[in-house]
């Protein structure tokens, strides 16, 4: 019998293919199926009461109020069950029978599957600190709490610490000073983005965001969160300084939600691993998005997560693929950005291993490019109000790593696919 042809196994309910997560990944993963002729039942389950919407806007559009909620929903309410896919809302998955092909949720229901796409993506990670606990903390990573930082700035909150130095925290930053808060952000590294970036491009968010008004706080650690009636007043750092304020936003990272592929036996220390194939260690479950970790071709087949809506689209286009019987290997170039005032980032490529960079442009004139290279190749491209160079760029890592001439990469005169 082939994987097409399996018979769901038993349960209360079941879909031919259930899909835990309904972010970019599940959402994709639902609609690749029939766009491939998938015929069977599919069910999207989702711990959040909404239909499946766009992450990335919460802490940038949607919290400016330029985006209203349909504007960032994946497809139309009605769309999904036009296309006959059931939506599954308000519950999270707590259990997996891998041998059983069952899932129970949190609303003790229990759900069959013949196949399984996890795409649960991850959780903001919390704060540790005495206090973390207080009212008007923000994580931003789903609607509820963008929802709910939006009714703190209609109430009157205007002072604003924002912990880590990120892309989410300096995304919300942005946001915040368009709405008039004052904006103080504390990151324990030394300088920002320092997961993410070399250090040009985070000097020059610093020099961009202080021109606004945003104070810094680096090389610190947070304490404790202080306050009155179970209301945060203020930030205590390490060094004993307290940073008045009525709202705190938490962008420290994120922690893969994949708790029960792990109980149930599926491989994973930093997530869940996948193979190139996005399937799991247990039969018939795949893991796509920010959950699964994965030996990426563009980082020297570094095994690691790629926290990205690019990554969640096309890890379900490869999994939907593989149900369907056309295997095909997930190689698909990392992308991502991010906006923060008027600045357009556009990064292609990872810098994983980076040991020089070409800064192509001046900073100075707030459009300019930073060149990754390892050993003479560039492997990644920062790109700052520069779309010329970031579609140029991505053509030349798709094409693959080449050396290149360090003088002609610096020389804006010359355009990057003349160096392809």
């Amino acid at each position: 019998m082939s994987e097409r042809e399996q018979s769901p196994r038993a349960g209360s309910t079941s879909a031919d293919v259930v899909i835990v997560g309904t972010g970019h990944g599940g959402a994709q993963a639902a609609i690749a199926l029939r766009q491939r002729g998938h015929e069977g039942s599919i069910m999207l389950i989702g711990r959040e009461t909404a239909p499946p919407y766009e992450r990335p806007p919460l802490s940038k559009e949607y919290l400016a109020g330029d985006k209203s909620f349909d504007r960032i929903m994946i497809r139309p309410k009605s769309f999904w069950a036009d296309k006959g896919i059931e939506l599954r809302l308000g519950a999270g998955v707590i259990a997996i029978d891998p041998r059983a092909h069952t899932l129970t949720l949190s609303d003790d229901a229990t759900i069959g599957y013949r196949k399984l796409i996890w795409a649960g993506g991850a959780d903001p990670r919390r704060l540790g600190v005495p206090g973390a606990s207080f009212k008007r903390i923000f994580y931003v990573r789903d609607k509820r709490d963008a929802d709910a930082m939006i009714r703190a700035l209609e109430a009157g909150a205007r002072r604003a610490v924002v912990i880590g130095g990120g892309y989410i925290g300096l995304e919300a930053t942005a946001v915040l000073r368009g709405l008039d808060c004052e904006v103080t952000v504390v990151e324990m590294q030394d300088r920002l983005l320092p997961r993410v970036a070399g250090r040009d491009l985070a000097s020059f968010y610093e020099a961009q965001h202080r021109e606004r008004g945003v104070d810094f706080r680096l090389g610190t650690e947070v304490a404790q969160i202080v306050g009155e009636d179970g209301a945060v007043g203020g930030v205590t750092l390490g060094d004993g300084e307290t940073l008045p304020c009525d709202m705190v936003v938490v962008g420290i990272g994120i922690v893969p939600a994949v708790a029960p592929l792990i109980a149930a036996g599926a491989a994973g220390s930093n997530g869940v691993d996948v193979d190139v194939y996005c399937r799991t260690t247990l039969d018939d479950i795949y893991a796509i998005g920010d959950c699964a970790a994965h030996a990426n071709p563009f980082a020297d087949s570094a095994v690691l997560r790629l926290e990205s809506v690019q990554n969640a689209h096309d890890m379900a286009n490869t999994a939907a693929r593989a149900i369907m019987g056309e295997k095909e290997p997930y190689h698909a170039l990392p992308w991502f950005w991010s906006n923060q005032y008027d600045l357009k980032l556009q990064t292609a490529g990872l810098n994983v291993g980076y040991d020089a960079t070409v800064l192509r442009g001046d900073p100075a004139d707030r459009r300019f490019t930073v060149v990754y290279l390892r050993e003479g190749r560039p492997i990644a491209f920062d790109c700052v109000n520069m779309m010329k160079d970031y579609v140029q760029g991505r053509k030349m890592l798709e094409k693959g790593p080449e050396r290149v001439d360090i003088e002609l990469l610096a020389d804006t005169d010359i355009q990057l696919k003349e160096l392809i």
